[in-house]
């Protein structure tokens, strides 16, 4: 009993004060949004304007905001960070960082480029439509541009694996809120995560799962894998590939396994199923007489012939009545196959695409049924195409059922089935109609919401539509503007002057050459299905242009391929021969660099580099050793000195982290035929590193001015590599437990390369480096050659890690970079 004070009153008894959250609002072009980072033009402005609105008090710090306003405008110069500091009323301080990128960062045109596996719209939004690709990330449909919006792109170095987004669900009481589940590839261990966002992506936060996910795995274009309850969306459910079906009650934050089953799959059992486990494919809620706000209970899970037999279950077809916590097998009519899309029509009648294979691509055959509850009804057969995408617009006998014929290559077949009366009839809608046809990958295909004449279905391309549905012959167009799929191998801006600006050499899709960074480009050598592995152009006549890449043929081969032009690109011819190794090793570390017209070096994967003299009419090997690693992807890096073609520069960076071979540079006086180990590399102590963890560029206004970033740290040449300086700006991040064997979590310094200086600067030119510059990753410039670093891009801008950089020769300030699978994007 407490003793009374000598008031008689009671003593006070202390009482805690509780920061109070921040929310961050930023507002630039006139629109507020919910994110703590943006990216504006140089010279423009934007408002800082966190809440809460009232009740405290505001301080801020950094990016010129000054005084107590709650509201900030701001106009820096460049890249910075605003603190904000709220006290509340009761004392207590929280603080939000605003992270503001100064610039542009736009996407140099191309126009999908890769599989789009899944199309996911609001319910009951319009034009709210989401897009998952399966290895750039996702994106969100801008009804008033017509375009794509990229919502990954502020992934960091150490996310790209999830790039490759599996599954995207929204919340139908919230069009602000949606989910995204991705990891790259399954395995046994944990490692997908799932990406919440409250403001339609712009923003996300993200939970790490207990399971893995396959974004860029067969069956990609199943599902959606994630389930949102309809009338409760704190309710998630997850069905998963390698762990059953999951649970969260708190919109995701945990999950718990449902007793569908408890198996999990051990790497054994997926190495036995090639790697590609399908697992249970969908959840699909039944919430009719389900009030709003109460949980839904009765659903079926669909489950793949994969995990029905390793989980030992006896259908492939499971009904819950008690939200999940029991569950009952149904009795399928076809069995053994997967079923890769279930749509629940208004009046509760489910429909069911039953095909044989997972895809992307499966040819059949295939099933499509609809189902009541109890009994099924065959709609629709095919025996030459899967069935992929599937899409209900209506309810019972005016039904529009819209389904994607997958697999189907060749003119004729069918493409996209529409019937308009519940299935008891069909008719091809893209097949021999107007315009685009995309042919194959129709794996996921969606009739609007809010326009039954607006069918979009997607390919490995990109995407197409049809916006007259309903006319006899449907006229499809691509719908690919703002996306860009494309996965970049090497990149090379020609000198100032030349009639081109970029050559772009792409995994699928070859070697292609820029004239107009904002119209897709026209001009390449070899228009099919290939690889662009390196291109090159003579510096004293850029018109001359050699590429080299791989043909990529349907039954998995390759075979390398080498193409010349003497017209920047205009026209071109296939080398007469190529060099030794050039044919079977196709890898996107062949590389070679042109020193004068019809004079190329090339260093095919794994193999001693050549020369040519006669435009690739004979070759002959240099004199560089043999490469001492030929079990993993590995190959000299080449450069040549654009102040003398003569010099050519040799980087062997000793091709993985766990090679123990010292990384050298060998330099030649002779055009590339003969090479001489530069003794300063070796004094250098420089590391061993993958190839694509390291590279070597030369200044091009300056003969022998050399760089190297060997994964670790930078290195600077200004006698052609006869001595060398390790600048110590860059650092890697080593992570928790790793060792050299593994090599760094995140290299301290991956890529650098040399562009035009800044006006005015002492400097011969702008040097750019990817890596850790004091424990920051980004893109790092110097205008004074090294001494000094500005972080060139912003949190918004990380693409998950960049694999190739180029600067350009005729503007200060730009770079072309490829992130992960994110085509290639230019600074302004």
């Amino acid at each position: 009993m407490l003793a009374l004070a000598a008031s008689g009153a009671l003593p006070a008894i202390a009482q805690t004060c509780t920061p109070t959250a921040i929310t961050p609002y930023i507002n630039v072009n006139g629109t507020w949004t919910q994110t703590s980072s943006a990216t504006i033009k140089t010279g423009a402005s934007a408002i800082l304007g966190p809440q809460p609105t009232s009740g405290g008090s505001w301080s801020w710090s950094g990016c010129g905001t000054v005084g107590a306003s709650r509201e900030q405008t701001i106009s820096p110069a460049g890249a910075c960070t605003a603190t904000a500091t709220y006290t509340n009323s009761c004392g207590a301080k929280s603080t939000q960082a605003f992270n503001i990128g100064v610039g542009i960062w736009a996407n140099v045109k191309w126009g999908g480029g890769g599989y789009v596996p899944g199309l996911i719209f609001h319910p009951k939004t319009q034009d709210v439509l989401y897009a998952r690709t399966d290895v750039g990330g996702a994106y969100r449909w801008n009804v008033g541009t017509s375009s794509w919006i990229p919502l990954s792109d502020g992934l960091g170095v150490t996310e790209g694996q999830y790039r490759g987004v599996e599954s995207i669900a929204v919340d139908p009481t919230n069009d602000q809120r949606v989910y995204m589940v991705a990891d790259m590839s399954i395995s046994a261990n944990p490692t997908a995560k799932l990406y919440i966002s409250n403001n339609r992506g712009n923003s996300w936060t993200s939970v790490n799962l207990p399971f893995s996910a396959g974004g860029n795995n067969n069956g990609r274009a199943i599902g959606e894998r994630l389930a949102v309850d309809p009338t409760n969306p704190t309710i998630l459910f997850y069905a998963s590939r390698t762990a059953g079906l999951w649970k969260s009650s708190d919109s995701g934050q945990t999950w718990s396994q449902t007793s569908l089953s408890s198996t999990v799959l051990t790497q054994t059992q997926i190495n036995n199923l090639g790697g590609q486990v399908m697992g249970v494919e969908q959840l699909i809620f039944d919430n009719s007489n389900v009030g709003g706000g109460a949980t839904t209970w009765i659903m079926y899970a669909t489950i793949a012939p994969d995990y029905v037999t390793a989980a030992s279950l006896s259908s492939n077809l499971y009904k819950s009545v008690n939200g999940g916590a029991t569950w009952t097998p149904v009795t399928t009519p076809v069995s053994g196959y997967h079923v890769p899309h279930t749509v629940r029509a208004a009046d509760g009648m489910y429909y069911f695409a039953f095909t044989q294979g997972a895809g992307p691509g499966d040819s059949g055959p295939a099933r499509l049924y609809k189902f009541d509850g109890s009994n099924w009804t065959l709609l629709k057969s095919s025996d030459s195409g899967g069935f992929g995408g599937l899409s209900v617009y209506g309810s019972g006998s005016t039904a529009r059922i819209a389904v994607g014929v997958s697999g189907a290559w060749n003119a004729g077949q069918q493409l996209v089935q529409l019937s308009d009366d519940g299935g008891r009839n069909w008719r091809e809608i893209e097949d021999g109609t107007p315009g685009v046809t995309a042919r194959g990958w129709v794996d996921d295909l969606e009739i609007d919401p809010f326009n039954r004449d607006r069918i979009l279905h997607v390919h490995g391309g990109g995407i197409i539509e049809t916006r007259n549905a309903s006319a006899s012959a449907p006229t499809w167009s691509s719908a690919v503007n703002g996306l860009e799929e494309t996965c970049t191998l090497s990149l090379k801006a020609p000198p100032a002057g030349a009639s081109y600006t970029l050559l772009n050499s792409s995994g699928d899709v070859g070697t292609w050459i820029y004239t107009n960074l904002s119209t897709a480009p026209t001009l390449s050598p070899y228009k099919s299905w290939s690889n662009g592995n390196s291109a090159d152009m003579a510096w004293s006549d850029p018109t001359y242009i050699v590429a080299n890449g791989r043909i990529n043929n349907p039954d998995g081969s390759a075979l390398g391929i080498g193409h010349w032009s003497g017209n920047s690109g205009q026209t071109w011819a296939s080398l007469s021969t190529l060099p030794a190794g050039a044919t079977s090793n196709t890898g996107a570390e062949s590389n070679l660099v042109v020193t004068a017209r019809n004079n190329v070096v090339w260093a095919p994967g794994n193999t001693i580099p050549s020369y040519t003299t006669n435009n690739g009419a004979s070759w002959t090997a240099t004199n560089l050793p043999a490469p001492t690693q030929t079990s993993i992807p590995s190959s000299y890096r080449l450069v040549a000195d654009r102040k003398n073609p003569n010099k050519v520069y040799a980087y062997d960076s000793g091709g993985a982290w766990w090679t123990y071979k010292q990384a050298k540079v060998y330099v030649s006086t002779d055009g590339g035929h003969n090479f001489t180990l530069s003794q300063g590399s070796v004094n250098a102590n420089m590391r061993f590193a993958p190839f694509g963890a390291s590279s070597m560029a030369v200044n091009p206004y300056v003969e022998g001015d050399l760089w190297v970033a060997d994964g670790l740290a930078l290195y600077h040449s200004v006698d052609s590599g006869a001595s060398w300086t390790k600048l110590s700006a860059f650092a890697p991040n080593w992570g928790t437990g790793r060792n050299d064997w593994d090599g760094p979590l995140v290299a301290g310094a991956s890529i650098v390369t040399l562009g035009k200086p800044k006006p005015g600067s002492t400097a011969t030119a702008a040097v750019y480096v990817v890596g850790i510059n004091n424990g920051v990753w980004g893109i790092w410039r110097s205008d004074d050659g090294g001494s000094t670093w500005v972080r060139h891009n912003d949190d918004a801008h990380q693409w998950g890690g960049v694999g190739v950089m180029t600067a350009d020769q005729a503007t200060y300030g730009r770079v072309y970079v490829g992130g992960s699978c994110r085509g290639v994007n230019y600074s302004n």
